[in-house]
């Protein structure tokens, strides 16, 4: 089913804010957003002390140091994607959950670094619990269900009036999510299709748990190149390497798993035909970065920004960013890794335009 006039000029809408520098208060067609994911979206629902295990120092600096020049809980030196979208928006940066005092008006980041697709439940079964982050995006949908409640919102069906209120000015942006999932099984006797197959399944039951209540506006993320995170890369045989000079056969995983997800996608699209999903291809944006990294300025592509100085890449999981014996570089912008599994500030900022732009591209 082709999407009606109206679905296609509120996606186009869409892309032109989001690949603006920023919109102004009069132009602003969103009133806020609410956002969903792991540590590449979270800012700041999980500490040092309540984040993935090898990375237990995001509440110390350097995290922080470009742009807010203090740690805020995010997994950078700097802005996200997430940031640099509520910019683009004209919007305050998004508020975490666990923040009670914070101002919700213009909307409430759900995200949780570690967050998994798959529910605990199944890591439980596997015997797969250590060091698993517990929150996954079921968690998510359950305090965004709770929140809905305090405005009355139960469905669309149920609650017409109350869910327009919240959703017709919302935009609802899912980073990405199941990178975790892949990465907690490394090892042991589960299957990476089976790790697609569940965490597929589970991002579009959460997907559509939002079109139920009445979301009218979302962009979903695919998976990052993953083979070419430092962690990744410092696992791998040298000899498994590709066009990138990265993990061959994590990034493969990661495009079969989107192939997949956008399949999933275009679905969701023919059965909510009145509403706006736009998938935002993280993997071809990075690979774009490492293909005109000269030009874009970065000369680091591989090596972390901060983290140890001596083993292979500057990265040692024992000597990660912001503990005592961990060092950081002085020009983060020409890095592309950050602390060996989160992104420089410069890497997130190059990859939120390049998803955007290549959506709009498409439209024309």
């Amino acid at each position: 089913m082709p999407p009606s006039t109206t679905t296609f000029v509120a996606t186009t809408t869409i892309l032109l804010l989001l690949t603006t520098t920023t919109s102004t208060a009069t132009q602003r067609p969103f009133n806020k957003i609410y956002a969903f994911g792991d540590s590449y979206t979270d800012t700041g629902n999980t500490a040092s002390n309540s984040g993935p295990n090898a990375f237990t120092y995001v509440s110390n600096p350097p995290y922080g140091t470009t742009f807010f020049h203090h740690p805020t809980n995010r997994y950078s030196d700097g802005r996200l994607v997430i940031d640099f979208v509520a910019e683009s928006l004209s919007l305050p940066y998004l508020p975490p959950y666990h923040n009670p005092k914070a101002d919700t008006s213009y909307g409430v980041n759900y995200a949780v670094a570690g967050s998994t697709a798959i529910p605990y439940s199944f890591f439980v079964k596997n015997n797969l619990t250590l060091d698993i982050q517990r929150q996954s995006l079921q968690t998510q949908l359950a305090w965004f269900n709770k929140d809905l409640e305090g405005q009355k919102c139960k469905s669309a069906k149920l609650t017409p009036k109350e869910c327009k209120a919240v959703f017709d000015n919302a935009l609802i942006w899912v980073g990405e999510i199941g990178a975790n999932d892949y990465a907690y099984t490394v090892g042991s006797n589960v299957e990476s299709k089976t790790i697609q197959q569940l965490s597929i399944r589970s991002v579009n039951g959460f997907l559509e748990a939002l079109l139920d209540k009445g979301a009218k506006y979302m962009v979903v993320e695919g998976l990052p190149t993953t083979g070419c995170l430092t962690l990744s890369m410092s696992l791998a045989s040298e000899s498994d390497r590709d066009d990138m000079g990265c993990v061959g056969s994590l990034n493969k995983q990661s495009y079969d798993h989107n192939t997949i997800l956008q399949t999933k996608i275009r679905d969701l699209r023919q059965k909510y035909p009145e509403t706006v999903i736009i998938y935002a291809d993280y993997w071809n944006a990075y690979r774009s970065v490492i293909k005109n990294a000269p030009k874009l300025g970065f000369k680091e592509l591989y090596n972390v920004c901060c983290g140890s100085s001596g083993a292979p890449y500057n990265f040692d999981v024992l000597a990660t960013c912001g503990s005592q014996s961990a060092s950081s570089c002085s020009n983060p912008s020409q890095y592309i890794n950050w602390d060996g599994v989160h992104l420089t500030e410069a890497m997130y900022k190059f990859s939120s335009w390049d998803m955007c732009q290549k959506i709009q591209d498409r439209l024309h």
